[in-house]
């Protein structure tokens, strides 16, 4: 077979693997609601396997157990790319999350009825090992709050958000989609909407109350001029405030507060978990403010809330020295 028809038949299957994973991701785009940052390292990671199936010649229909089996093994080892460059070993994390794109992939091929079996059902990534979360202490969330203070617009802004994300444990995203009817302050609830567009509810405690009244009242409607933005959260501009506004916003008072370099916006998150369970919140409940479909998601605090009781246990015990 010459090189050039060897390359035709290569770039016919890789047309053929695209198409495919263009239909499964507008599935799960508009079926299950996945966010774009999802959906853009599904695509990366299908498009990788549908590659290594080209220089193999075989379609993504045809693909068996062992094929995906090698591809995983080459992730693991490393080696060249098409084009002979040199390509580090994959992390475990990494592997693992290429191996669920796949799956969910092929699942996805097998309910189209497209492919009579799956060929990554039986297939095992390598164990996972979970990194415990950075939590911060009591004494360091009253610091990085207290760094928001002033009664200017934007200070007002800060202590809110920061209030909010550690006293409902929000997400990045989801603190900066919060609009004005997701905060009832009569009632004290705040309706994230997290992963997949899933709306939940959780509790606003009465000093995150407070900073979203006095942000609503005084910060706010300065921000907003006459512009009629529906978002809860405004830039200095008066539009709605992004993802990057808010690292930016986390970075200067983490800074100010003496945990530059310790800290990013889902440590708040980890560390609502953390302060709920050990002042005795259970997992269900914890499961549900979180927004955690898997409850196995959740207890991972659980470690996290052990770790710390030890290391009160061999600071404070005069006999564990």
């Amino acid at each position: 077979m010459s090189i050039a028809v060897e390359q035709e038949g290569q770039r016919k299957v890789e047309a053929r693997f695209e198409a495919l994973v263009l239909d499964f991701l507008a599935y799960l785009e508009f079926e299950r609601g996945l966010a774009r940052n999802t959906l853009e390292a599904y695509r990366s990671d299908l498009l990788q396997f549908g590659a290594f199936l080209a220089e193999r010649g075989i379609g993504p229909t045809e693909v068996k157990r062992p094929d995906v089996a090698d591809f995983l093994a080459s992730l693991a080892t490393g080696g060249a790319d098409a084009d002979g460059n040199a390509r580090p070993p994959c992390s475990p994390a990494t592997i693992c999350r290429k191996t669920a794109a796949l799956r969910s992939f092929y699942r996805h091929l097998r309910r189209e009825e497209l492919i009579d079996s799956d060929p990554t059902a039986s297939v095992d990534p390598p164990a996972k090992r979970r990194k415990l979360p950075h939590v911060l202490s009591y004494a360091e969330v009253q610091r990085l709050l207290e760094s928001a203070k002033g009664s200017d617009p934007i200070a007002l802004r800060d202590r809110a958000l920061l209030e909010l994300m550690y006293g409902c444990g929000l997400r990045a995203s989801e603190a900066v989609g919060l609009e004005l009817t997701d905060i009832d302050l009569e009632r004290r609830f705040v309706r994230p909407h997290g992963k997949g567009n899933k709306e939940r509810i959780v509790p606003l405690g009465s000093a995150a109350a407070a900073a979203v009244g006095r942000y609503l009242r005084s910060g706010r409607p300065e921000l907003a001029g006459s512009r009629p933005v529906r978002t809860l959260f405004l830039n200095f501009r008066g539009g709605p405030l992004t993802r990057q506004g808010l690292y930016k916003i986390i970075r200067r008072h983490a800074k100010e507060a003496g945990l530059d370099g310790k800290m990013s916006p889902h440590t708040l998150r980890h560390t609502f978990a953390t302060h709920l369970l050990s002042g005795g919140c259970d997992l269900r409940s914890l499961q549900e403010m979180l927004g955690h479909a898997d409850v196995s998601t959740t207890q991972l605090y659980t470690h996290l809330s052990t770790e710390r009781i030890r290391d009160v246990y061999f600071k404070a015990h005069p006999r564990a020295k």
